[in-house]
């Protein structure tokens, strides 16, 4: 297998806990509640440090996953950005097969989460320009 697998033996581990959504012998996906938990102790504790505690060990892991997750979120949290996992909807392929009632409301639900995160958007790019267009001077003719 390849440099960066996991191997059975550690798929069965990590999968064990609670921190990992998801693990296969090519990749690991993580839960929001320890990207959430990362950002919270990130700068008060080193990279490593949070990982090992949280059960998932560098040996396993390796050093290059590692820094990429970390870079990952604290890219996003710094650019105000959701941790949420997107990649499922975002895979590029349209879906061909009905969606069932279940997928269409979490489609919409996030369909709206978008649209009121650009409508605020918006409504500060419009009050920033209320704040910085210069004021009209009064014109001469309602002067007395």
């Amino acid at each position: 297998m390849g440099v960066n697998y996991f191997t059975d033996e550690q798929v069965e581990y990590l999968r064990k806990n609670k921190y990992v959504k998801h693990v296969s012998n090519k990749g690991i996906t993580y839960t929001l509640e320890f990207k959430e938990l990362f950002i919270d102790q990130y700068g008060k504790k080193r990279v490593y440090q949070i990982f090992e505690e949280a059960g998932l060990p560098k040996s396993i892991l390796g050093k290059k996953r590692i820094d990429q997750a970390s870079y990952s979120w604290r890219k996003k949290f710094e650019e105000k950005s959701s941790l949420v996992d997107t990649r499922k909807g975002n895979s590029g392929r349209p879906i061909t097969r009905d969606l069932t009632p279940e997928e269409i409301i979490e489609r919409q639900k996030f369909q709206i989460e978008t649209l009121k995160q650009e409508n605020e958007f918006l409504r500060q790019i419009r009050r920033l320009e209320r704040r910085y267009q210069p004021k009209k001077s009064p014109s001469k003719k309602n002067i007395k």
